[in-house]
């Protein structure tokens, strides 16, 4: 028999509600409407769902079902707590949760620290749609006109902080811009400072950026190469976890190409797809 917490849920992509309690309490207050005292506020756990359904569903905005708040008060929330960093803060405090809550393979009792010592950080590059916005480009190593996605995972694959660009921005100058953007976020800086070693691919080799790098954060910059001798697809040691979570973000259809106008809205967007997998995770 089902609980009567699933049967409320009208898709797939709503939350449970030991997911919502989760949280609800990391979520700022709701605006209060204009038209007095008779006018009804808006159920912020339907608004949160209908963000949850573009993302899992990757329709627009204005094709929400009509179950739903109306499109333009969903857009609103998501838009403004995208401006104000709202999904980068609920994403800093489910990591430090989910990972406090793991117990370390091979030791029965103790759990995993609240931020990570070790990292992983690769990018993806995607196609974008035909409406206008910012910070696009072609990468000609993939063949592909669009924007760039660079992530820093834990050892776990938790997104750790992403950064969007044109797809043109090379392996090297993107991971300076996501480094410069965790340097310049206090919550992102706090969450990554006890980070001693990354590990990346062969596209962000060099001395100049390995130095940059230890200068700028105190990491240890390893690179992790293919083996030419190997033929076919191999798990490449450390490299593997950024790319399964990648392959996680990937069962999110509105991550399949980059339909924002904006990049801050892109990067909510990959923020979003790991806070529903991370409260998954604390049910």
């Amino acid at each position: 028999m089902p609980s009567k917490d699933k049967s409320k849920r009208k898709y797939p992509s709503e939350l449970s509600g030991k997911s919502w309690k989760h949280l609800s309490n990391l979520l700022p207050n709701p605006k209060k409407r204009p038209g007095g005292p008779g006018r009804p506020s808006v159920d912020m756990r339907q608004a949160v769902n209908a963000i949850l359904y573009v993302l899992r569903g990757g329709i627009s905005w204005r094709m929400l079902p009509n179950d739903y708040p109306a499109w333009q008060t969903v857009y609103g929330y998501f838009n403004e707590w995208s401006r104000s960093g709202v999904w980068e803060k609920v994403n800093t405090a489910l990591v430090r949760q989910v990972r406090s809550s793991t117990r370390r393979p091979g030791k029965r009792k103790k759990r995993r620290k609240k931020r990570p010592t070790a990292g992983c950080i690769d990018s993806q590059s995607v196609k974008t749609v035909q409406v206008g916005g910012q910070d696009r480009g072609y990468d000609a190593g993939k063949s592909i006109k669009g924007r760039k996605r660079f992530i820093l995972v834990d050892t776990m694959g938790l997104l750790l902080a992403v950064k969007v660009t044109a797809a043109s921005v090379s392996e090297k100058a993107g991971a300076q811009l996501l480094l410069a953007k965790i340097q310049a976020t206090r919550r992102l800086m706090k969450l990554c400072g006890r980070i001693k070693l990354v590990w990346a691919d062969a596209g962000y080799q060099g001395p100049d950026l390995a130095g940059w790098v230890a200068a700028l954060m105190g990491w240890t910059w390893q690179i992790v190469k293919r083996n030419d001798d190997v033929k076919g697809f191999a798990v490449l040691p450390r490299r593997w976890v950024v790319e399964r979570t990648f392959a996680w973000l990937s069962f999110n259809r509105r991550l399949s190409k980059d339909y924002e106008k904006l990049t801050r809205n892109s990067e909510a967007m990959v923020y979003l797809a790991m806070i529903r997998i991370m409260l998954k995770r604390l049910n």
